[in-house]
Formats: C-alpha cells, sequence, structure tokens
C-alpha cells in the first residue's frame, strides 16, 4: 500500500509540475543563470556575485541558503530561503516573476539534494562554478562516490555554451571537468611540485589578516575586506566568472574592495573590552577546520582561541567525532553545545562528539549543553585579545528542538552578554 501511495504522490508531482511549466513557460531560456555549487562557499560566492553585478547596474535575482531576491527591492519569504535550492515547481515560478521583473543574471546556490531530485532539471544554465568537496550530507547520499556524483551531474547537464569553472586546488576540481560539454576553466592559488595544473586564473595571497585580503589574479591586484584563505578563493572564484561573463573588471575591483560578506559567514564583533566574536556557518568538518585555521593565521597576539559549536541532529552523525577532533586540536577552550538537535538528545550528539578525542584534546573540552548558557561560558572566559568562534548556525535566527523552532541568533546572544 505504502509503494502504491509514493507512487500516486510523484504521479501527482509530476502533473503538477507539467502545467506549472506550460503555465509559467520555461524563464531560464531568457535569463543568464550561474549555479554554484560545492561543500561549502556557494552562499558567499552567489551572494558576491549578486552584488557584484547589482553595482554594475544590472539587475539580478539570486537564489540560495540565506535568501532569494529579486531586483533591488523584491525579497522573498521575508528574507528566509525555503531551500538551498527550491523544489522545480517553487523554482519554474520564481524565475519566471525574476524574468518578468526585468531581471537579466540570476546567481543560485545549487545543492546536491536538488541535483540528485532533479529539482533544477530544465534549467538552462549559462555557466556553473564548483567550489570545493568535502564531507557533508552522507546521511542522505550514503557515501562519498554518490555525493561525488551529485554535484557532477551538475557539470555533466551543462550545455555546449555554457561555461565550466572549478577550483582545481580541490581533488575533485578536475574530476568536475571530465567528460561535459561545457566550456571548461579552471581557477586556484596552489602552484610548483605536488601541482602541475596550470590555472586558467591564478591567484597569489600578498596579506591576509583582520584588514582584510589583499592577493594578485594573473597579476592584478585585488582587495578585500573579507577574512581568511577560504574567502580568497570564494573571491577568486567571483572574479574569474566576472571574467567570463565580460563585466568591466577595472569596475568590479573597486566594488570587492568594499563589499562585505553575507550575513553568518565570518561575521565578526569587537567588544569595548577588546574581545572579538567571530559568527560562522561553519558546519561540517572542512569548513570548521579552515575557519579555526584562518583565526590562527590573522591573530596578531598571543590571545587564545575558544570556539562553541555543535552538531545537528537528524543529520550525518558520522561527521560528528571529526568535528568535535578538529575543535578541541585547534581551540585553546573548545566548548561543545547544541545546534539545531531536533528530536535528538543534545547530550548523546555531544557524546558522539567527544568519542575519539585523546586526554590533551578531551580537557580542552567544556561540554554545555544548552546554546545560550554555553555563549554565556565562552563570554565569562574570554578576556582581552581572545577571539571566540561560535559555528555551525551563522544566519539562523532559530533553534529547532523537538519539532519546534524556537528563536535564536548567535550573534544577537553574544551581544547581550557582550553589553
Amino acid at each position: 500500500m505504502q509503494k502504491i501511495i509514493k507512487k500516486l504522490k510523484k504521479i501527482w508531482w509530476a502533473l503538477r509540475l507539467f502545467f506549472t511549466r506550460i503555465r509559467y513557460g520555461n524563464a531560464s531560456k531568457k535569463l543568464k543563470i550561474i549555479g554554484v555549487t560545492g561543500t561549502n562557499g556557494k552562499t558567499t560566492t552567489a551572494t558576491l556575485l549578486y552584488k557584484v553585478a547589482t553595482v554594475l547596474g544590472y539587475k539580478v535575482g539570486l537564489i540560495g541558503t540565506v535568501e532569494n531576491i529579486i531586483g533591488f527591492s523584491i525579497v522573498l519569504h521575508d528574507e528566509k530561503a525555503p531551500s538551498t535550492t527550491p523544489d522545480s515547481i517553487y523554482l519554474t515560478k520564481l524565475l519566471r516573476k525574476m524574468l518578468d521583473e526585468g531581471c537579466e543574471y540570476v546567481f543560485m546556490e545549487v545543492s546536491s539534494h536538488a541535483l540528485d531530485q532533479n529539482r533544477v532539471a530544465g534549467i538552462n544554465f549559462t555557466g556553473g562554478i564548483f567550489t570545493n568537496l568535502t564531507h557533508d550530507h552522507l546521511d542522505y547520499h550514503k557515501n562519498f562516490e554518490n555525493y561525488f556524483g551529485a554535484k557532477k551531474k551538475f557539470f555533466t547537464m551543462l550545455p555546449t555554451k555554457a561555461f565550466a569553472l572549478t577550483n582545481v586546488d580541490d581533488e575533485y576540481g578536475k574530476k568536475m571537468l571530465e567528460d561535459i560539454k561545457a566550456r571548461k576553466f579552471s581557477y586556484g592559488f596552489l602552484s610548483g611540485v605536488g601541482h602541475p595544473t596550470v590555472q586558467d586564473f591564478h591567484g597569489e595571497i600578498k596579506k591576509l589578516d583582520f584588514d582584510g585580503l589583499q592577493f594578485s589574479i594573473n597579476k592584478k591586484e585585488v582587495r578585500s575586506r573579507l577574512l581568511g584563505k577560504f574567502n580568497a578563493y570564494n573571491l577568486l572564484a567571483v572574479w574569474s566568472t566576472c571574467k567570463l561573463l565580460n563585466f568591466d573588471l577595472v569596475k568590479v575591483n573597486k566594488i570587492l574592495e568594499s563589499i562585505e560578506p553575507p550575513r553568518g559567514r565570518f561575521d565578526y564583533y569587537i567588544s569595548q573590552n577588546g574581545i572579538v566574536v567571530i559568527i560562522d556557518y561553519a558546519h561540517t568538518p572542512d569548513a570548521l577546520e579552515k575557519v579555526l585555521l584562518t583565526i590562527k593565521e590573522i591573530k596578531s597576539n598571543s590571545g587564545r582561541i575558544i570556539s562553541v559549536f555543535g552538531c545537528g541532529g537528524d543529520r550525518d552523525p558520522l561527521k560528528r567525532s571529526k568535528m568535535g577532533k578538529i575543535g578541541a586540536s585547534l581551540s585553546d577552550i573548545a566548548i561543545f553545545t547544541s545546534d539545531n538537535p531536533r528530536s535528538e538528545n543534545s547530550d548523546k550528539i555531544i557524546d558522539d562528539m567527544k568519542s575519539d578525542l585523546v586526554h590533551e584534546e578531551n580537557i580542552k573540552v567544556v561540554t554545555i549543553a544548552d546554546r545560550r548558557l554555553a555563549i554565556g561560558e565562552a563570554v565569562e572566559t574570554a578576556q582581552k585579545g581572545d577571539i571566540i568562534l561560535c559555528a555551525g548556525k551563522g544566519h539562523e535566527d532559530y533553534q529547532e528542538i523537538n519539532g519546534k523552532r524556537i528563536h535564536f541568533n548567535d550573534m544577537e546572544e553574544f551581544k547581550k552578554v557582550l553589553k
């Protein structure tokens, strides 16, 4: 009976999509749509491209994790996106609305779930960007091969006239370009022994601190207020895309100098008593490692790193011990807490996070399941010059506990305690 119901639901959905596309048409054929996929960096890359194109004077659409925006002022869902990549029916209507509002470009995040579920099937992409591929979503994909296959599907579907731009410093960057029809381009910072790939867009980092980034791309100087090496990769992807779209690069460079990061992506706040708080969406082992290494790179004093983070419930349990080990090893003090526990017990999730710690790591760990209390403990412990990283939720303004969404915003909580 369940199989019959499932089959009927699929048929019903297919019919709804069929009639939706008859009514709204395929707006993607008249829009220049750039898709961004990868484990980390999708939101920052897509949002920066949206901001650059908007300042250049184009009317632009943005589809992503944080928000869906049309042009300059129309924001959908009270700035909340229903998912990283909407379902096919919603997406069909959204792209039509963007076209009707006069948009020329659309920058959108393309998730592995969306690719596996064919949410972007039939969308005519002008270009695709690959940022990186690391451990995530294996609760859904079951294994890394399936996860890679979902991402690869995006580049396989790109048409001949489209461009495929990949980060070849990532071990999967070259694989994304294999056996595809689209025009192939690559970007990266690494070169020399062990990195024989010649990038079409090669970057060199000149300066990396709390004042921002200074680097060159194909020997052209670029500056940014964004922080960290991972943001250098995001900026390199953005600049390379602007070049492929024939944007005025002199103007692009000026825009990148003043542009701010998306909400919840390495957002930082410096209190009156000299404590630095960084809020970041890092919720995978790779992202957490990158943000902690970035803090180590840019901190100029002998202050400590205090991390506050957890792992989501009802999601990939295999990454919990990895994240726990990374957080404990790269922090002076690591406070393990809840993220969105959903239907799981927070203490059980924290136990999973601690499962692979050795003695030297374990003695640096404090466990406080209540995230508000964990934030209070971090501030109470911190001294002038210390840096507190609160990771995992970023832009989110809620906690999901036992089926309920309760208002909770990391930056709000820190500012309350610090004041």
